[in-house]
């Protein structure tokens, strides 16, 4: 059976969005794990691979218009993805002709919706980011401490202090200078907290996070299941989070957020029980469309494939170019 897909990304954190709605049944898991060797890999999947598959399913409860699930490149399943969630809200807003509805995803039906365009041919959506926890538990954490908020962890760095939350995928915390992101110390830290190691057993995203000025950042982020990427959605919002919460202390403002993959905008929201969510607003690019079996896909029988190549890429690159000061260039 024929089926389409899409290329998409969000600031260049790319997947392939998938509609398991299309189909007869449901894939397998193991039809699933067979599709996600075959597309993602850097070296030999479609177009150069990719972080990982979005499907799209029927939802479980009747107030979503439908359930993402995140399948990353290594195989494990995330319970959240901020970039990824604007590319499939702004499939569903597409294919059902509506701007405002909510997603299923792993803990909570999350709002998201069409907003004004970054630029010609630079679509933007919004989308919530929830539930927020700063308990050990919602993290798989084994620490003395049930929260930590701004401390120094001596199994980790003697000089950087680090928050942990979820957003609900885990996330460890650091501001740096603009040395700090390049010094190599993210993927030590990165790569010992995501192998076998006391502290997080289940892995953990790893942000180090350089204030740019007043409501200005740059996160580079090490994806747990992915490694280092352009941009993590949550990631973001996590680090916009502690920055409301450590230094400005101010909810409700927008936040620009740069990274290697491009920039967006989040808004740190207080709720009246002391709770916080926060807002998403970015980019959702197609790159390409693609129509094939999904046998050719699984067995990697690209050349089958019928794949068309969207204007969005080059439009998306021009509008970096016109960001003050640049995006990439923050981080070389």
């Amino acid at each position: 059976m024929d089926i389409k897909l899409q290329k998409v990304h969000g600031s260049e954190n790319d997947f392939f969005i998938l509609d398991e709605t299309l189909l007869a049944e449901p894939l397998t898991q193991i039809e699933i794990d067979k599709l996600r060797k075959s597309l993602c890999n850097r070296q030999s999947g479609l177009l150069e691979g990719a972080d990982g598959i979005l499907l799209v399913e029927q939802t479980d409860e009747g107030s979503a218009l439908a359930k993402m699930r995140v399948i990353n490149s290594d195989g494990t399943e995330a319970s959240m993805c901020g970039n990824g969630l604007r590319t499939v809200a702004r499939y569903l807003s597409e294919k059902h002709d509506k701007e405002f509805f909510t997603v299923e995803t792993m803990f909570a039906d999350l709002k998201v919706r069409k907003t004004v365009e970054f630029s010609d041919k630079v679509p933007a959506y919004q989308v919530e980011i929830s539930p927020v926890s700063f308990d050990k538990e919602a993290v798989s954490m084994n620490y003395s401490e049930e929260t930590i908020i701004n401390e120094e962890i001596p199994a980790l760095s003697e000089t950087l202090k680090f928050s942990v939350v979820a957003v609900p995928n885990p996330h460890l915390i650091a501001f740096v200078d603009h040395e700090g992101l390049m010094n190599g110390e993210l993927e030590r830290i990165a790569g010992y907290v995501n192998g076998e190691n006391p502290l997080f057993p289940d892995g953990i995203n790893v942000s180090f996070v350089e204030i740019l000025g007043e409501n200005e950042l740059f996160v580079r982020t090490y994806e747990r299941g992915v490694g280092l990427t352009s941009a993590c959605g949550t990631a973001m919002c996590a680090s916009s989070l502690m920055y409301t919460l450590l230094y400005t202390k101010r909810f409700y403002e927008k936040i620009t957020v740069r990274n290697v993959g491009g920039l967006v905008q989040t808004v740190v929201h207080e709720t009246g029980d002391g709770g916080y969510w926060m807002e998403l607003i970015g980019n959702a690019t197609v790159t390409h469309t693609i129509q094939g079996s999904i046998a050719e896909l699984m067995a990697g029988n690209f050349t089958a494939l019928v794949i068309e190549e969207t204007e969005e890429q080059t439009a998306y690159t021009e509008f970096l170019k016109q960001q003050a000061g640049g995006v990439r260039q923050q981080f070389e």
